[in-house]
């Protein structure tokens, strides 16, 4: 195994959000949380006791285009996702409207 292999598995380990203690109703808010405090480029490791496609597109629902999501680990006891945070898709092509100020015409 190389050094940088090496160093990868452990920055991932180092970025693990183990929610498998966490009670249920918990999970998701404090996932969410994680993910927003991302920067772009940022990413964690969700460590899970199910499968997280339901979160998966729950995320995605909300923050579309803006989500990676690379299986490393599924099941059938553990789950690992590395999640990470992309700039948003439409970036540069949202439409803007130029607003004038309404002026009276003189009579």
């Amino acid at each position: 195994m190389s050094d940088t292999t090496s160093q990868n598995e452990q920055r991932l380990q180092d970025d693990a959000l183990d929610v498998r203690t966490i009670p249920p109703a918990q999970r998701h808010p404090m996932i969410f949380q994680r993910f927003v405090a991302l920067p772009v480029g940022g990413s964690f490791v969700l460590v899970n006791d199910h499968d997280t496609r339901p979160l998966y597109y729950q995320l995605n629902f909300e923050y579309a285009g803006q989500l990676g999501w690379d299986f490393l680990e599924q099941g059938p006891k553990v789950w690992r996702v590395c999640i990470s945070r992309r700039a948003p898709e439409s970036q540069g092509r949202q439409r803007h409207i130029a607003l004038h100020p309404v002026t009276k015409e003189a009579k």
